[in-house]
């Protein structure tokens, strides 16, 4: 059994985004081993961990996505910079690699990380990571999420509760961003065309890029069990932003010009350099879709290999010129069934998409080899492990403690202030001018690793890091879904 320690950042708000938690807790849950948990957003490494002899150091998505904001990435690194001294081998799992690549190289150097696992295409890793050894570094795809068999059971449990599925098309997406190119710009532009072209058909729509129409934890699955279709694109970016230049020009830009468009946008923020990378990956929502056997209507592209035009979904092509036809075929309804059966059958049932298949893949090329290079453990070193494995259970424990209470604190500010500025809702909404829908809305603000939105489970244990052997079994059966 081996000692992983892995570090990760939170702070809120609680409980976390359902796919997060599902990423943070899978080593815990399904790797065998021994897992220690640091929440460096709550405490500092102190110097002592670093001497500690673990197998494997993972950092975290949560640890590197806070590179979205520099001053306090680099807080995080200072805190976390005793781990340096550490023996193991260090492993990162880093997402959304088009921005602040710079920031990622430099902690791979700083660190000495001997294993990258990417969501990235392959080909657009020697762009991304442009002066890092790649001869020192292995490289090994990955998925930038998967399906969880405690969430597979939840759909499981909720499609009881939904009668039917009264929405032809459902769509929900935040509005997009123009500082990551044209690909970024498809998620709502797909939106814009399909609520264009289906006004004049007796589908029901239900599309929607606002902020306050987002679904949040089980309500996502909800709306995908009372959606037949669901529209969706390739997650990612055609533009590599290596210091966030490019992402503070265009959010000062369209502070100042808000309405403007985003051939505008591009001539006077980055132009050129849109097209630079071509970072396109499969995201988390898609393999929902296939969890709920909702059918999926996409902008046609690779999907890391994992979903086929055709045979998993219906194709829109990039330029839209197809739109009627698919709408055509959502009108027929006479493809659905069987293509969510194979997407089913294919994606989720197979389990080759699950984070037990995630986590086999990652410790097979991160531990290779320490077993046979490890001298065997004096029953006093085993019986250390234990005792740390145990005191640093607590102090996740009381991590999480301290995230919760702060969390709702927070959120009961920002209640007040809410009600301050809008002291009356049906009259603050009266006077809101309708939503503009064109392809270059306003920009939200950039979330950062400290904001994902919050599931409403009602309680959210610590990760759970008993070393847990599992029988290898199928992904819970989920009943055909009622085609009416």
């Amino acid at each position: 059994m081996a000692n992983i320690l892995i570090a990760y950042y939170y702070r809120r708000p609680y409980p976390p985004r359902a796919s997060v938690r599902d990423h943070l807790e899978s080593c815990g849950k399904y790797s065998g081993h021994r897992c220690f948990y640091a929440n460096l957003g709550v405490w500092k490494v102190p110097s002592w961990l670093g001497r500690v002899p673990f197998d494997l150091i993972i950092f975290h998505t949560t640890f590197l996505s806070c590179r979205w904001g520099p001053l306090r990435f680099e807080r995080l690194l200072r805190n976390a910079r005793p781990l340096k001294r550490s023996p193991a081998r260090r492993i990162a799992l880093p997402q959304d690699e088009f921005v602040y690549s710079d920031l990622l190289r430099d902690f791979i150097r700083e660190f000495q990380i001997n294993q990258v696992f990417s969501p990235a295409p392959a080909s657009q890793w020697p762009v991304i990571y442009d002066g890092v050894d790649r001869d020192r570094v292995q490289f090994f795809p990955v998925l930038t999420g998967y399906l969880d068999e405690a969430t597979l059971g939840r759909i499981h449990a909720l499609q009881k509760t939904v009668d039917r599925r009264r929405v032809d098309i459902g769509y929900r997406a935040t509005a997009a961003r123009a500082w990551l190119g044209r690909h970024g710009m498809l998620k709502t532009e797909v939106a814009r065309r399909f609520e264009r072209r289906a006004a004049g058909t007796d589908l029901a729509i239900d599309i929607s890029t606002r902020k306050e129409d987002t679904c949040l934890g089980d309500d996502w699955f909800r709306f995908l069990l009372s959606s037949k279709y669901t529209l969706g694109v390739e997650g990612g970016s055609s533009l590599l932003d290596r210091d966030g230049s490019v992402r503070r020009r265009t959010e000062e830009f369209l502070e100042k010009q808000p309405d403007a468009g985003f051939s505008e946008t591009q001539t006077a923020c980055f132009s050129g350099l849109d097209g630079n990378l071509s970072l396109k990956a499969l995201s988390p929502r898609h393999l929902e879709a296939c969890a709920t056997r909702t059918c999926q209507i996409l902008v046609e592209g690779e999907y890391n290999g994992v979903l086929q035009s055709g045979r998993h979904y219906l194709a829109v092509k990039p330029d839209f010129s197809n739109v009627d036809q698919v709408l055509s075929a959502v009108q027929r309804d006479d493809l659905r069934q069987e293509m969510v059966d194979r997407a089913y059958q294919d994606i989720v049932a197979s389990g080759r998409y699950s984070y037990r298949r995630f986590v086999d893949d990652v410790f097979r090329h991160a531990l290779a080899g320490q077993e046979k290079n490890r001298p065997p453990r004096t029953l006093l070193q085993r019986a250390g492990y234990g005792f740390l494995w145990r005191g640093l259970r607590v102090l996740d424990r009381c991590a999480w403690g301290i995230v919760m209470v702060v969390s709702a604190v927070l959120a009961r500010h920002e209640r007040r202030v809410g009600r301050r500025k809008h002291p009356s809702s049906s009259q603050a909404s009266s006077e809101q001018p309708t939503p503009n829908r064109e392809m270059d809305p306003k920009p939200i603000s950039t979330p950062t690793a400290d904001e994902f939105p919050a599931t409403r489970a009602p309680h959210f244990p610590a990760p759970g890091m008993a070393p847990v052997r599992h029988a290898e079994t199928a992904a819970p059966a989920i009943p055909p879904a009622r085609s009416d």
